[in-house]
Order: structure tokens, then C-alpha cells, then sequence
């Protein structure tokens, strides 16, 4: 992306927010007008081109209403459905990740099941009607409203006929599963472990966005300024990063380093680097290297801090997408935090922000946060937001003030 993307009207606002000031100590100037992203924001292109644009998101209500609590659909009779298809439904990765990233399901179990939903291998000896499980899959919420299960139904993932099939497999599973190895049972499956060296260049391309941002903090924009114009030792400002994000009152929203960056860049050197831009990365794994060691101090005292914080914490429990998940779903240890998703271990807030920005092996780059708050409403099939919306700022600072105190390591990397 061009140093030149224009993304921010030119007005500058003095503020009086503690950040990275001069060597003076003068305010920080900030480009106070326009999107701190690339305008007009668009979902990245390797992502899903799907617009969900009928369910919740963290700023809309669309979702169709949940079901009474026990409120059953009516079935008549006993299903006759087929339970080959109902399998294949199951096992398939294609409709919602699977019933497999949550449940195991007997000895046809396939490879590296999850663990967030109880293990049906033997839901066919329980006892069940087939009009309690048609309703568990169509919408679970009937029967459980706080259910981290997924409205198959309600939401259009599944029709009738096909959650048909789904019961009549169901009621085949009558049998203990049975595991290769130990890698595939998830009740043993041990938590991941990352000991990879994050700040071997060799190990973690992100390293070479110190480099990038050293060159970068020398450059002279078109103001004829650079940064090392007002920040001649970068060194000045090791605990700042630490601090971060915050509430600033002249935005009424919550910054971080990456929205800084953007809006104060443009405001002095002149240089758009829009928020998820690689300049704009560059200098956000910088800025917190050079805090590497810190403990994460975030405000949680002050007046707009604590409301800030609080209305994180709301969005947290908010239900969004077509799978109707809400962070805590994932998250939480009383939910899903501290178990596998199928091959993919879901953390507690604790520990999930020390190491961003990160680089992902994955996709082989960098992300910050809000990228990655982005990725959890794709991945639940949630429209996501332009990277400097308000509602990510709330979140990242309720999810700052859960990981104060632990030292900043940034980049990470991670899978």
C-alpha cells in the first residue's frame, strides 16, 4: 500500500492526551477528521466474499429473535431420515467448520475433533426423543438460551430434511469412540506451547519490521519533517507502548498504537500510513519492541477508562454472525476458553495480547489486534468492521485491562 494512500482529512487537532510528545513534551498533534484506514474499506481479498449482512454484528441487530425457552418445534412421530447423509453433514468441514470442531462422535470420529460440546458417541443409548435432538440442532436455544451451540437451523446452515439425516445418525451412535493416538483424543491432546524464539529474525519474519520502522522513523515526509525531527531517541518512549491503547476525550472513542500512528504521522511528517498498512505495522511492532519487557499497564482507573472497559466487556457478551458465537463463547474457561476447536486450541483473554502485533505462519504476516478481532467475526460468519471502529477499541482495551501486567513480547508468532 502507497506511503500516499490518502485516508485522513488534513486537519490537525492539538490533544492532550499523555503520548509519544516530543522531546519537549509538547501534546501530540493528531489528524483529528476521516478514517484512520484505507477509504472505502473493504474485506481483505483472501477472505470469505460471503456478506452476511442478516445477522448481528458488534454494531447491528438483525439476527432472527431466539426461540422461547421450551418452545419446541412439534415433530410428528419418529424421524425417517438417512443417517449416511446425516454423517457426511456432520464430518463436513464445508458447513460451519463441522459438528466435529465441538463433538466427538463415535469410532467414524474423524481426525482431531474438538471438545467444546460433550462427546455424543453414545447420545443413541440416552434416550432421547427425536424431536429433543432435531430441536438441539435446529436451534439449541430452546432449550438452553446461554448455549454456545450454533442455531443450525434458525440461522440457514441446515434445512429441515437435512437436520432430519443429522437426528438419524445420531441415534446410530451408540458406541465409545476409539483414537489412533493420543493427538486425536482431545481429552488428552495437551495444550499448545509456543517456544519458538519471536525475536529470531530467522525465525519470525515480523523481526524485519524493526528494520522497516527504523528506516521509516529517519524519512522525511512532505511536511519536511520525519519523526526523529521531534523523537530524536525513539528509547525516550519504552513504557509508552505499555500503556496503550487508551481512551482519548477529544475522539470520544479508544485509541491504539496502530489509530495513532495513522492520525499522528499525518499530522506532522505529513505520511499516510493507514491503520493495517505495512508502514503503519511496522511502526506498531516497533513502538511495542521497544517496551519488550514491560508489564502491560493499561488505565483502568480513571472515569472514561472504566466506562470504556465496561462497554468491552458488554461487546464481549454480545452473539454475532450466522453461528451466533459471542468472545465469551470462545474465551471464556466456563465455555469454550481452554479447550480445542477442533485442531485449534481457544486461550483465555489472559496471554491473548501481550505478543500482538504477530506474525502469522499461516498466512505469512503481520497482525494486530483488530485484524484479528476482524478474523473472529469472518470465521463465525459476522460482516466485520473498518479496522478504527469504535466498538474495537472498547474491546481492546477490556481485553488490555484482563492482560495487565504481563510483559509485552512483541512481535509474536503464532500459528
Amino acid at each position: 500500500m502507497s506511503l500516499k494512500t490518502p485516508i485522513i482529512a488534513a486537519a490537525v487537532v492539538v490533544l492532550t492526551m499523555p503520548a509519544i510528545a516530543a522531546d519537549k513534551k509538547i501534546p501530540a498533534p493528531l489528524a483529528l477528521e476521516g478514517p484512520a484506514y484505507a477509504n472505502p474499506w473493504k474485506r481483505y481479498g483472501d477472505w470469505p466474499k460471503t456478506d452476511w449482512k442478516d445477522f448481528n454484528t458488534l454494531v447491528v441487530t438483525r439476527s432472527p429473535a431466539p426461540p422461547k425457552p421450551g418452545a419446541m418445534r412439534k415433530i410428528d412421530g419418529p424421524i425417517q431420515g438417512d443417517p449416511e447423509k446425516g454423517m457426511k453433514l456432520a464430518f463436513d468441514r464445508k458447513r460451519g467448520g463441522s459438528c466435529v470442531a465441538c463433538h466427538v462422535f463415535g469410532p467414524k470420529t474423524p481426525e482431531m475433533p474438538g471438545e467444546v460440546g460433550p462427546d455424543l458417541s453414545e447420545i443413541g443409548n440416552a434416550g432421547r426423543s427425536d424431536e429433543y435432538l432435531f430441536n438441539q440442532i435446529f436451534d439449541a436455544r430452546v432449550v438452553n438460551p446461554d448455549t454456545v451451540m450454533p442455531p443450525w437451523g434458525a440461522h440457514g446452515v441446515y434445512t429441515d430434511e437435512e437436520i432430519k439425516d443429522m437426528v438419524a445418525f445420531l441415534k446410530t451412535l451408540k458406541t465409545p469412540a476409539t483414537f489412533k493416538n493420543a493427538l486425536d483424543n482431545p481429552a488428552s491432546r495437551p495444550a499448545p506451547v509456543e517456544d519458538r524464539d519471536n525475536f529470531d529474525p530467522f525465525v519470525n519474519t515480523a523481526m524485519n519490521a524493526v528494520d522497516e520502522a527504523q528506516a521509516l522513523w529517519i524519512k522525511a515526509g512532505p511536511t519536511g519533517k520525519a519523526c526523529a525531527s521531534c523523537h530524536t531517541d525513539p528509547r525516550k518512549y519504552a513504557s509508552w507502548a505499555a500503556t496503550m491503547p487508551k481512551w482519548e476525550p477529544r475522539m470520544k472513542k479508544v485509541l491504539g498504537i496502530e489509530e495513532f500512528v495513522a492520525r499522528h504521522s499525518l499530522a506532522t511528517t505529513g505520511i499516510a500510513m493507514p491503520m493495517q498498512s505495512p508502514e503503519n505495522s511496522a511502526f506498531a511492532i516497533y513502538l511495542r519492541y521497544l517496551a519488550n519487557g514491560q508489564p502491560m499497564a493499561v488505565d483502568t482507573k480513571s472515569k472514561q477508562a472504566k466506562a470504556a472497559i465496561e462497554k468491552g466487556k458488554r461487546l464481549m457478551l454480545r452473539k454475532i454472525g450466522q453461528l451466533n458465537f459471542a468472545c465469551v463463547d470462545c474465551h471464556s474457561p466456563d465455555k469454550g476458553g481452554n479447550k480445542w476447536i477442533r485442531g485449534q486450541w481457544l486461550g483465555e483473554p489472559r496471554g491473548q495480547l501481550d505478543h500482538f502485533p504477530t506474525w502469522r505462519t499461516s498466512k505469512n504476516e503481520i497482525w494486530d489486534i483488530r485484524k484479528r478481532f476482524q478474523w473472529c467475526g469472518a470465521a463465525i460468519r459476522a460482516n466485520e468492521l473498518p479496522p478504527d471502529a469504535p466498538e474495537y477499541g472498547y474491546l481492546e482495551i477490556a481485553l488490555a485491562a484482563m492482560n495487565n501486567g504481563l510483559k509485552l513480547s512483541v512481535p509474536g508468532i503464532r500459528h
